[in-house]
C-alpha cells in the first residue's frame, strides 16, 4: 500500500475497538519508534496481545503485520528529523553489537536489492548512457559521494561528464541549464530526499534529457520523474544513511559500461599508466618488500 498510514488510522478510528485505539494512538504519537518494532513488542508496549496487533494490520487492509510495518517504515524514513534518527537507532540497537547489527543490516539490503532490481531498467540505463552526448550526475548532501564516485570512473570512459554535487539549488540549475535531448542525467536521491535533486531531475526531463534515477522506490519523489529507475534498498543507522546497496549498483553500472567500451578504455588506461609512472602518481612496490 502506498498511502499514508496515519491518514488511514484517522479515517478508520471510529470503528476501532479499545485495543485497536491504543495501537493507533501509539503509532500516531510515536510512529518513528513503532515502525521498527515487531508485532510482539508493539503489543507489549501498548498492552495488547501480538495477535491483536496482527489482526489490526489486516483490518487496515494489509496482508499481515510485516506489510504494515514496511508501509510505516517507508513513510517514516523521510519524516524523521536527525534527533529522531538518533533515538530510533538507539532503540533498535539496544544491547546488540554495533558492528554485527550494521553489517547484517547492510547484507540484508544487498540481498533485497539483488532480488528486486529490474534488469531491463538496468540494461536500458546502460544503453542510454552509451548513446548520450553528455552525461550529468546529480547528487547532493549524503549521496554526493555516490555521484562523485560514478563521475570519477565515467570520466575515464567519456569526454563530457559533469558531476553536479555540493551546489545550492540555484547553482545546480546554472550547471544544468544547457541540458537537452542528446543528454543523460543520472540522479541520486534517498531518504531524506533532497528537494533540489528532484527539481533538477524534473527540469532535465522537461528539457528532453533522459533521466536515470537511483532511489529506493518508484514512488519516491525522484522515482516519479525518471525515465529509468534503479531501485536500491537503503536504511538508516543513527545519523548515517546506509548506501552500501546503492554503491553496489553503481559498481555494476560502471562494470557494464566498461565491458561495452573495452577497446577505448584499454587505450585510455595504457596512456594513463605511462603518465602515472612518469610523474610518480602511485607508490612503487619495491621487490622483496
Amino acid at each position: 500500500m502506498s498511502y499514508d498510514i496515519l491518514t488511514t488510522l484517522q479515517e478508520k478510528a471510529p470503528g476501532f475497538s479499545k485495543g485497536q485505539r491504543r495501537i493507533a494512538q501509539y503509532i500516531t504519537e510515536s510512529y518513528d519508534k513503532a515502525a521498527f518494532m515487531t508485532a510482539n513488542r508493539l503489543g507489549k508496549t501498548v498492552g495488547v496481545s501480538e495477535s491483536t496487533v496482527v489482526r489490526f494490520a489486516v483490518d487496515l487492509g494489509f496482508d499481515g503485520y510485516p506489510s504494515m510495518q514496511k508501509a510505516m517504515q517507508e513513510m517514516v524514513l523521510n519524516r524523521l528529523t536527525s534527533v529522531q534518527r538518533i533515538e530510533v537507532a538507539n532503540d533498535r540497537l539496544g544491547d546488540q553489537d554495533v558492528i554485527s547489527m550494521v553489517l547484517h543490516s547492510d547484507m540484508e539490503k544487498l540481498r533485497q536489492t539483488e532480488e528486486t532490481i529490474d534488469r531491463n531498467e538496468f540494461t536500458a540505463a546502460v544503453n542510454a548512457i552509451l548513446k548520450a552526448k553528455r552525461v550529468y550526475i546529480l547528487g547532493v548532501r549524503s549521496v554526493a559521494p555516490l555521484a562523485n564516485f560514478l563521475g570519477y570512473y565515467l570520466n575515464y570512459m567519456f569526454n563530457n561528464v559533469h558531476v553536479v554535487s555540493g551546489f545550492s539549488a540555484g547553482e545546480m540549475f546554472e550547471k544544468i541549464v544547457g541540458v537537452n535531448s542528446d543528454d543523460v542525467v543520472i540522479a541520486f536521491s534517498f531518504p531524506r530526499y533532497s528537494a533540489s535533486t528532484t527539481k533538477g531531475a524534473q527540469y532535465c526531463r522537461s528539457a528532453g534529457a533522459t533521466v536515470i534515477g537511483f532511489t529506493d522506490s518508484k514512488l519516491s519523489p525522484l522515482g516519479q520523474c525518471c525515465d529509468h529507475t534503479l531501485i536500491a534498498k537503503s536504511d538508516m543507522v543513527s545519523l548515517v544513511d546506509s548506501l552500501v546497496a546503492p554503491l553496489s549498483i553503481v559498481n555494476a553500472l560502471i562494470v557494464a559500461i566498461a565491458s561495452k567500451r573495452e577497446k577505448e578504455i584499454s587505450q585510455t588506461f595504457a596512456n594513463l599508466e605511462r603518465i602515472w609512472d612518469e610523474y610518480n602518481v602511485y607508490e612503487k612496490q619495491v621487490e622483496g618488500e
